[in-house]
């Protein structure tokens, strides 16, 4: 049974809008961070997006496939599957992409089922919040950069209280922390996690 995966790149202080490298933004792009996130995507069976997160996504990394730096990144986020929880989309998707089709609880219960590996919940909004209230996520990755940000929402707004327990840490030579939990009552079928 594959396993329903948050990854966020965040703030210290849970912003996590618009993360655009630093000295404009506070995204700290280190090789060490960069090297485990593209080897985290590459193991991944699938990635898991909401409608926004879908459209900027596949506007963005198709161009990206010959900028220098972004060669691997491109190739596999445009090659992998992605499935996409939408209320106002209509099949079919491009960038290989399919709509989920049914309530969220049920299409990720399918989706799990079909898929032995990570599914990457990639952004942080409203599907996020969703897929955490139902708790449908198995594991929370946070990646933080060593900033304070004054603007934007916080990562989770709104959402209610849920324990979390520890099962990793990684830090990276620019100062980023990799924090790796999953749901403090997640039952022993999920073994071992980490990041």
């Amino acid at each position: 049974m594959g396993k329903l995966i948050l990854n966020a790149a965040i703030t210290v202080n849970g912003a996590f809008e618009a993360p655009s490298p630093a000295p404009a933004g506070w995204l700290v792009l280190d090789p060490d961070s960069q090297q485990a996130s593209l080897d985290m995507w590459q193991a991944a069976d699938a990635m898991v997006l909401g409608r926004k997160t879908y459209e900027g996504l596949a506007a963005a990394w198709p161009q990206l496939v010959a900028v220098p730096g972004y060669e691997a990144y491109a190739r596999r986020m445009n090659s992998m599957p992605k499935y996409v929880a939408s209320r106002s989309l209509s099949g079919p998707l491009s960038w290989n992409a399919t709509l989920l089709e049914g309530g969220l609880a049920d299409s990720i219960s399918r989706l799990k089922a079909q898929h032995e590996g990570n599914l990457i919940i990639s952004g942080a909004g409203e599907l996020a919040r969703d897929l955490a209230t139902h708790k449908l996520i198995d594991e929370f990755w946070f990646t933080v950069s060593p900033y304070l940000w004054s603007a934007g929402p916080r990562i989770f707004d709104q959402l209610g209280s849920i324990a979390l327990e520890l099962i990793g840490t990684r830090t990276f030579s620019g100062g980023i922390v990799q924090l790796c939990y999953r749901p403090g009552q997640a039952d022993a079928r999920h073994g071992q996690g980490g990041c």
